[in-house]
């Protein structure tokens, strides 16, 4: 399977839709090229590349110097339609397109081989990121989370020990990180079994954390089988690990145990759901057996008799 997530990522190329959208949100920054094309009288009257400089200005043709660091490109054509009808043009039409990516930051940190600030010019997925960073190490957890709206990437690199970041490692990954919840991307599903709807686009300024798979935690990794079994305890979630299978990892049913009247106790951000099974007919074979999520807690009640 990890070969086909393997091959998946290589043969994935993003679609122009998916730039063109992310051209609508970007927010320009020192040092990216515009192209300008100004439409008038059924004409192109003047088509060339802008650079945003360092003082966040770009020179526009006709009007000169107009202030662009953060805004979108929507947001430039409108500061600069105005001016161009009013001295020089009936009904002008003015389109930009970003030709570069000069201001793009990225922070990757964890379970990668090469951690650090990336400075790219385009816009990355996470699977992007992560090939930029030398790919995953072997003790990679299961899940990244992608920390949106920190506002220095490269002063977080210089941070020694990651602190804020490895919180997320204490509970489940639900808090707040400096005020910004945490994007949570599946990559079991993507690396592993080639998901590719779990390889989010990234925004400029993203701060990515792969813990490794010894500090993650365990709810989002691991099930547990409680009740009359005879060993009760916590065991490694794998894909396609179903109730009864878990049951049988936790050595079987007890003496005593009611397998009839089994549940399964499933936690998710916003409710906790409580899912009841026959297991005694699924051993038969009278019943469909129940496949598992990371965290499920399986309790085997104690027969009455």
């Amino acid at each position: 399977m990890a070969f086909l997530g393997l091959l998946v990522w290589l043969v994935w190329v993003p679609c122009p839709e998916t730039a063109a959208s992310d051209d609508a949100v970007y927010r320009l920054g020192a040092g990216d090229v515009v192209q300008i094309s100004i439409l008038a009288g059924g004409e192109e009257q003047v088509a060339k590349e802008m650079v945003v400089g360092d003082t966040g200005d770009v020179t526009v043709p006709f009007i000169g110097k107009l202030p662009a660091a953060g805004l979108t490109i929507n947001e430039l054509e409108k500061q600069i339609i105005p001016p161009l009808a009013r001295d020089f043009f009936v009904d002008p039409q003015v389109h930009l397109q970003i030709k570069e990516y000069r201001s793009l930051q990225f922070f990757i940190s964890g379970a990668v081989k090469e951690p650090g600030v990336f400075s790219l010019d385009f816009m990355p997925t996470i699977m992007d990121l992560i090939a930029k960073a030398g790919g995953v190490t072997p003790e990679r957890g299961n899940l990244a989370y992608v920390l949106r709206g920190m506002k220095d990437p490269v002063r977080m690199a210089e941070e020694p020990a990651m602190e804020e970041l490895e919180e997320l490692d204490a509970e489940v990954p639900t808090q707040s990180i400096r005020g910004t919840k945490p994007i949570i991307v599946d990559l079991q599903r993507l690396l592993d079994e080639g998901d590719m709807t779990e390889n989010i686009r990234l925004a400029t300024g993203d701060t990515v954390y792969i813990p490794p798979g010894t500090k993650l935690n365990q709810a989002a990794t691991k099930i547990y089988v409680q009740g009359e079994v005879k060993k009760p305890g916590v065991f490694d979630f794998q894909p396609g690990m179903t109730a009864l299978a878990a049951c049988i990892m936790a050595g079987g049913f007890d003496q005593f145990a009611a397998p009839n009247r089994a549940r399964i106790i499933r936690q998710t951000d916003s409710e906790r759901n409580v899912i009841t099974i026959d297991l005694k007919k699924v051993q038969t074979g009278d019943a469909p057996d129940l496949p598992l999520q990371p965290g499920d807690r399986i309790h085997i009640p104690e027969s009455w008799l």
